[in-house]
């Protein structure tokens, strides 16, 4: 069966990346723009024909409202415009925090998100490292979500760090820090945290010892920065001898990298899911345009992305 042709563009939010994507596929990044009005509204339009073409969007939903709106838009051109099949590539997703009713009277902001991309015509949608990976079950189409433990893992073994240990920041993270622990051969620990209003941890716990251990803490987004940086400390109090962090999603709002800067954090080790003009020294960007041109291929050519993941 002959393949209907591909083409990728990319959201305002995220041609950095899109670009460094399109450069390992080999392929052109495909051409669009947006008319701003005065207002604030704004029309995206694709600048060629996708007519019966497999088109890949790729969007990071962050800030959320404005790139995600952006995306719903593109969508709804590109199936307006006759294409054969719409993929959203959203390597961060926005509102995934908002992934149940945890409180009275609030929305389930992540399934809304979903019904949203379904109605404007996504067809597929390829994500990295969900807040909450029930979230693939929002969506009523194919949702392959990539884990960054792929980019991550094989640059922490080539640190060949002694005497290792993994941390959660929370007890929702103990089921990434037990896969990190398993694949790099590390022992374990666990912050318990405690807050009463949002972005603010009133007090934190650790569950295991992290004495004389160089610790690394993982995490799958940074938003404020606070839980990992009181998680940094503690352990540094606690007697460890060194200790880093991980974060697959920087979205680093507000004073996050001053924190970060003024910590016990000797290195944090990050994503470009998330584009950010200046970082500070102690920050380290792996990129993850390879990992998800990889993906993008596989799934064009219709081949099995299992091998895509470490952790599972």
């Amino acid at each position: 069966m002959e393949k209907h042709p591909i083409k990728i563009f990319s959201g305002t939010a995220t041609e950095y990346l899109t670009r460094k994507i399109v450069k390992y596929l080999g392929v052109e990044l495909g051409g669009s723009s947006v008319t701003q009005f005065s207002d604030g509204e704004f029309e995206p339009r694709f600048d060629v024909s996708v007519r019966g073409c497999d088109v890949y969007i790729v969007q990071s939903t962050f800030s959320p409202a404005d790139n995600l709106l952006e995306l719903l838009l593109m969508v709804d051109a590109a199936k307006r415009a006759s294409a054969w099949q719409v993929t959203a590539v959203i390597p961060y997703f926005g509102f995934a925090r908002q992934d149940r009713k945890d409180k009275s009277r609030v929305s389930i902001g992540a399934k809304l998100m979903a019904n949203l991309l379904t109605a404007a015509g996504v067809g597929r949608v390829i994500t990295m490292d969900l807040h909450a990976g029930q979230i693939q079950g929002f969506f009523d189409v194919p949702v392959d979500h990539l884990y960054a433990s792929s980019i991550f893992v094989p640059y922490l073994r080539n640190l060949q760090i002694p005497d290792l240990l993994i941390a959660a920041p929370d007890m929702g993270g103990t089921k990434r820090a037990k896969s990190y622990a398993k694949f790099l051969d590390a022992d374990i620990a666990i912050c318990h945290k405690t807050r009463t209003q949002v972005n603010v941890v009133d007090s934190m716990e650790i569950i295991g010892d992290v004495a004389h251990k160089n610790v690394i803490i993982v995490d799958d987004m940074i938003d404020t920065a606070g839980t990992i940086v009181m998680a940094a400390n503690l352990v540094m109090e606690k007697g460890a001898k060194s200790v880093r962090a991980l974060s697959t999603h920087a979205v680093c709002s507000g004073e996050a990298f001053k924190r970060i800067e003024e910590s016990a954090i000797q290195e944090l080790i990050i994503t470009d899911t998330i584009f950010h003009a200046k970082v500070p020294s102690k920050i380290t960007i792996l990129s993850c345009a390879e990992f998800l041109a990889d993906c993008i291929k596989k799934v064009y050519e219709n081949t099995s992305i299992s091998s895509n993941f470490i952790m599972i």
